[in-house]
């Protein structure tokens, strides 16, 4: 029976938590992260009737999109529904785990989902993320640098888009003189030695940092090893905010409208004026993507669907997009299936189950 611990280390090797927003608070919210899990319930936010939810169907863990913390709490006095779930969370010993803008930012991830429910092809980030990238450079004797390459690449290192393995490689002669506590690999103590290297150059996500580097070190012969490592701004393609996508076929503007209307079960959409025909190309962003629109029009998207639009931002369209704001929850309803499917990938020993309490606060009429 796996830890909350363990299901914690699942969801942040999917989605890590570099990854989120500088606002956000994806995590552990509320429980102890060594406890056994006896069953999970799966929502898009927590309130109250989601803890009972829980208790009564034997969850002592609660995996939510939203985080139900978002600043700091001075004091549990039950004055508010935050403080409120959380008493009632701590007294059933339920514990509160969110993924949210993590998830967002993935390939894969929310706005993918619901690219894959509208059927769209030739999906790829809208905005992808800058300045998560770093380079690690370190030297190694000729003969061992093979060995030093690949424990790199096994770690994570050398990633790019759809290439793996990728490093450059430059071979030079590197110098060095061990003092008398030394224990050289090659060479002899106070002596300088000169040794033919490669300098190993490669690339790799920030929340790999640790683990590179445990492996460099693991894997190099030397027992002082030499490494730099160097912050890039470099895009990461496949890492970032909403998707760009398109149909097979194009749908005429009334009929894509009707689609996402039964495709996100969306009974009102907001939406700009009918200035495209024909909708053939699709940006989306799950949430609240306002923020998008630019890289939406520059990308030549025909439509922009997320949610959260304020009045005055719907003038943004400038008649060149047709904006669809279909609803908050509604665009994010979807994650809570990418959820089951990686826990069910990975463990099928206790009930995993999805929330039937309706926690959109949001109605129509």
């Amino acid at each position: 029976m796996p830890s909350v611990s363990n299901i914690i280390q699942l969801f942040e090797n999917f989605a890590p938590p570099s990854y989120q927003e500088s606002y956000d608070n994806s995590g552990l919210q509320v429980g102890n992260a060594s406890n056994k899990v006896t069953g999970i319930l799966l929502c898009i936010d927590v309130t109250e009737s989601i803890i009972d939810e829980a208790v009564a169907i034997g969850a002592n863990l609660v995996i939510s999109h939203h985080p139900l913390i978002f600043s700091g709490i001075k004091r549990l006095t039950g004055n508010n529904y935050i403080e409120k779930t959380i008493v009632k969370a701590i007294k059933h010993d339920v514990s509160i785990f969110s993924c949210h803008t993590n998830i967002d930012n993935i390939s894969q991830g929310v706005s993918f989902k619901m690219g894959e429910k509208l059927g769209l092809v030739n999906m790829h980030v809208l905005k992808p993320l800058t300045g998560n990238l770093l380079k690690l450079v370190t030297f190694a004797p000729i003969k061992h640098a093979d060995i030093v390459r690949n424990a790199l690449f096994l770690a994570g290192a050398g990633c790019i888009g759809n290439y793996d393995s990728c490093s450059y490689n430059l071979q030079g002669e590197g110098t060095f003189r061990a003092l008398e506590s030394a224990t050289p690999f090659v060479g002899s103590k106070n002596t300088i030695h000169n040794e033919p290297e490669t300098r190993i150059e490669t690339i790799f996500p920030k929340h790999l940092e640790n683990k590179i580097i445990d492996a460099l070190l693991k894997a190099h012969p030397y027992e002082e090893v030499a490494y730099d490592i160097y912050p890039l701004n470099n895009k990461q393609n496949n890492v970032g905010a909403g998707v760009i996508g398109e149909f097979e076929n194009s749908l005429d503007a009334i009929t894509f409208l009707q689609k996402l209307k039964t495709i996100f079960g969306t009974p009102v959409i907001k939406h700009t004026e009918i200035v495209k025909e024909n909708v053939l190309k699709v940006a989306l962003c799950g949430g609240s993507g306002s923020f998008l629109l630019t890289d939406a029009k520059k990308a030549g998207a025909d439509a922009f669907v997320t949610s959260d639009f304020k009045y005055h931002q719907f003038f943004d369209a400038e008649r060149s997009i047709i904006i669809a704001d279909i609803g908050h929850y509604e665009s994010e309803q979807y994650t809570l299936e990418i959820f089951y499917d990686l826990l069910v990938k990975n463990f099928s020993n206790f009930a995993i189950r999805f929330t039937k309490v309706k926690t959109n606060p949001i109605n129509y009429l």
